[in-house]
């Protein structure tokens, strides 16, 4: 069997490159994935997760994280949370109960700071400059991570602040178990990134799993998702990515956008950047003219 990961974005993959070193100092799959996505969240230069998201309507930044352990199918999600540093360790650390799961604005922020999880003002310059001249920029781009380890177990995060000039309050699909992510070791796990509204419409996450249970494997689960909720909708929503991992260590990744980067790895081998291109619905492994034309995170 042996370790899987796959993620979303170019800004997960030098994290990712690390991965291999952390295994030889035996972190835990659940390790792994934190360690993955707190490095995005804690980079101010990706300004759709974490410290350096782009804020709200009133210039605050507000942070949806979540986690799934394929095993015992248990989760944990936080959202609308505001000045929590690392928004997907607090989310993994709701799945060690059977009920308050999933804990939303202020609830949310007294658990992290009763439990004590650090705290930052999220906002920086960049992006409160960014909010004052309302700079038009689509940025709504979760960080998702899956992983599978040495005993077939599996599990997935993500982490997001959501959409540039979003409504107070307002909640994608990246905490909503169903819909930005699910895992089940017996099966494979999946998760979702772009327009949340149109995700959750779909409930594209869980939807990728249970064609990966009808026996597809993790591209063509994701395909068959995409393409059919598309269908479904008159081919309207333009920004929706996926990715997948089945039980057997298949990778999926597909999207509608013309380039959705993502990275995958095993043990036995480096981080690869790869590409769903929207267009051709084919992916390739990038090389340095795809990443000079590329100018997204």
């Amino acid at each position: 069997m042996g370790y899987k990961l796959i993620s979303t974005w170019k800004m997960s993959y030098h994290k990712m490159g690390e991965v291999k070193r952390m295994l030889k100092k035996k972190y835990s799959l659940q390790e792994i994935i934190e360690t993955v996505i707190t490095d995005v969240e804690n980079n101010p230069d990706f300004h759709s997760v974490g410290f350096g998201g782009l804020p709200n309507r009133e210039g605050v930044v507000e942070l949806d994280a979540g986690y799934m352990d394929g095993d015992s199918l248990a989760f944990g999600a936080i959202s609308a949370v505001r000045n929590i540093k690392n928004p997907i360790l607090v989310a993994s650390s709701l799945i060690k109960d059977r009920t308050n799961n999933y804990l939303t604005g202020k609830g949310a922020e007294k658990y992290a700071k009763e439990n004590g999880f650090k705290t930052r003002k999220m906002l920086t310059k960049k992006a409160q400059e960014k909010y004052l001249n309302k700079v038009k920029e689509e940025s709504h781009d979760t960080v998702c991570v899956i992983g599978k380890d040495l005993n077939g177990s599996m599990a997935v995060g993500v982490s997001t602040s959501g959409l540039f000039m979003k409504h107070p309050g307002r909640v994608g699909d990246s905490p909503i178990i169903g819909s930005g992510f699910y895992c089940d070791s017996q099966i494979g796990g999946a998760a979702a990134t772009g327009v949340g509204e149109d995700i959750m419409r779909g409930c594209l996450s869980i939807s990728v799993v249970n064609y990966m249970k009808q026996g597809l494997d993790a591209q063509k689960a994701c395909e068959r998702a995409l393409f059919t909720y598309l269908e479904r909708v008159n081919n309207k929503p333009d920004e929706i990515s996926l990715i997948a991992l089945d039980k057997d260590g298949n990778y999926g990744g597909c999207s509608t956008l013309e380039d959705f980067p993502f990275v995958v790895l095993d043990e036995n081998n480096e981080a690869k950047l790869m590409a769903y291109k929207g267009k051709e619905k084919r992916v390739i492994e990038t090389d340095d003219q795809w990443l000079a034309n590329y100018k997204g995170d």
